[in-house]
């Protein structure tokens, strides 16, 4: 059980004048022992954890046309995801990510409450991972709260230093895995078993392994109840016919124990038995028995322990389920319950994301696979060359964003008789850019007839090879004619 002090400390007492009061603004925390449980919903929890690391850790060593298929090459400035060839010019595409990330929490957590945090957040995948190794190592709740408070010994001293040993092993490797993602793994991997990583690959393994180890390790349930700003504004995504964790009071209440052959209604007692099973199997320490509560991560471990106290007792199970606020005072049936769940909000939210991900989607689909980028040479204005004919000097970046070589044919219109000084045609690499410095000329009856001063123009840049023409992408800029 947890206890909490909320008294302010002695020496402050002692100092207060009459008629003040202390109130304390540190609230002393005991450290929470989850009970391990079994059942349903844990067992659909270890799927996520197997799901969900097996993509993090198995991705980065997955290989795509003789490259890593997931690869964040910031230094080349190029984004590699399977098939796919993004530049930082495609930022795009992230922002359209955040925003579907954003609609499907909004959607999900209206629908289902904190299941994400349940099952699939990172903090509570770590978390159970880290779990599970303090419980092989120094025993379930009940072993290692009495080893906590008994005195240092040999068989202590191993378990923890084993315990911090494998978790750091843990962090480390979490660490190594995210930073492969922006380093080919390979190349890292080598480097760190010939103990050649680099400073900045160093520290960035160092901090997320550190990040790792201290959050999943030693803060646990105090990262979701007072660092994640999701526990403080679901509430406003939240309804009465969100699907929530709830405890059945009418039926459990009032609570009390009893032996397995007692008939409750005799006792003048409901369902619960008051075993304090579903507190300690919480990750967060809270009692579900007191309704709704932020800290809640929506995990179900009460609704297993819970529906396995009920077995033994011959009672039916879901005194603690998944419902709605709504269902669980009018009663609904699972039918109701699922057509109420096709609300304004969620087909709004719905609606949006259908939106958003289709137009993500065709923004993909259609998306040239070579871009260009046309600048002005600033060191080069508008000038006048042999025989009166005026030239403006660009530079012009072509990249490929194929994984074959391509070539390229530059050239240009706007003005009367615009020319490129010489013809314009480049071979790019895979997945290379190549710069260009460009020089156009008008004639001198051009330039004559023509406005001094900026000019409309076009740049045409086709891919294919000679003679044959596959796309072509078009760049306006302008033309400067000198007075």
């Amino acid at each position: 059980m947890n206890t909490r002090s909320n008294d302010p400390p002695l020496a402050d007492v002692a100092r207060a004048e009459p008629g003040e009061q202390i109130v304390s603004l540190y609230q002393a925390q005991a450290k929470i022992y989850p009970r391990s449980v079994s059942g349903r919903f844990v067992a659909w929890r270890w799927v996520f954890v197997w799901l969900t690391q097996l993509v993090f850790y198995g991705v980065p060593w997955l290989v795509w046309n003789g490259r890593q298929a997931v690869l964040f090459d910031l230094g080349a400035r190029r984004f590699y995801i399977f098939g796919l060839v993004l530049y930082p010019q495609d930022f795009i595409y992230l922002t359209a990510l955040l925003i579907i990330s954003a609609y499907s929490l909004f959607l999900f957590t209206t629908v289902a409450g904190r299941l994400w945090c349940g099952y699939a957040c990172p903090q509570t995948v770590y978390t159970e991972l880290f779990m599970w190794v303090e419980r092989k190592i120094e025993g379930d709740r009940g072993a290692r709260m009495k080893r906590d408070a008994g005195p240092w010994s040999a068989d202590k001293a191993w378990r923890k230093i084993a315990k911090h040993g494998a978790w750091i092993v843990m962090g480390l490797w979490t660490g190594f895995t995210f930073v492969g993602y922006f380093t080919p793994v390979r190349s890292l991997g080598a480097s760190a078993l010939s103990l050649g990583l680099g400073p900045w690959e160093t520290f960035w393994v160092g901090f997320y392994g550190f990040a790792t180890y201290g959050n999943a390790g030693y803060m646990r349930e105090q990262i979701c109840k007072y660092v994640c700003p999701y526990a403080r504004f679901q509430s406003a995504m939240l309804d009465k016919d969100t699907l929530i964790i709830t405890y059945d009071a009418a039926r459990g209440e009032p609570r009390g124990s009893r032996s397995k052959k007692a008939d409750p209604a005799q006792l003048g007692l409901g369902a619960c038995v008051d075993c304090n099973l579903c507190v300690q199997v919480c990750p967060t320490g809270i009692d579900i028995r007191k309704g709704l509560q932020y800290e809640c991560i929506g995990c179900a471990a009460c609704i297993d322990v819970c529906d396995d106290v009920m077995k033994k007792m011959n009672y039916a199970t879901g005194l603690v389920r998944y419902d709605t606020q709504n269902g669980l005072a009018q009663g609904y049936g699972r039918g109701e319950r699922l057509r109420r769940v096709l609300r304004p909000r969620v087909l709004v939210y719905t609606a949006i994301l259908f939106v958003i991900c289709g137009a993500l989607a065709a923004s993909i689909a259609t998306r040239s696979p070579f871009k260009v980028d046309i600048v002005r040479d600033r060191g080069t204005l508008a000038r006048q060359v042999d025989d009166g004919w005026v030239e403006n000097v660009y530079r012009l970046q072509i990249m490929n964003a194929t994984e074959q070589p391509q070539h390229y044919v530059v050239a240009a219109d706007g003005l009367a008789g615009m020319r490129l000084r010489e013809p314009m045609a480049v071979d790019v690499a895979p997945t290379e850019a190549r710069w260009l410095s460009v020089s156009l000329q008008v004639p001198p009856q051009t330039a004559a007839q023509a406005q001094p001063g900026v000019h409309a123009i076009e740049f045409t840049v086709s891919e294919g090879a000679a003679g044959k023409v596959d796309r072509i992408v078009r760049e306006k800029s302008t033309f400067i004619v000198p007075r």
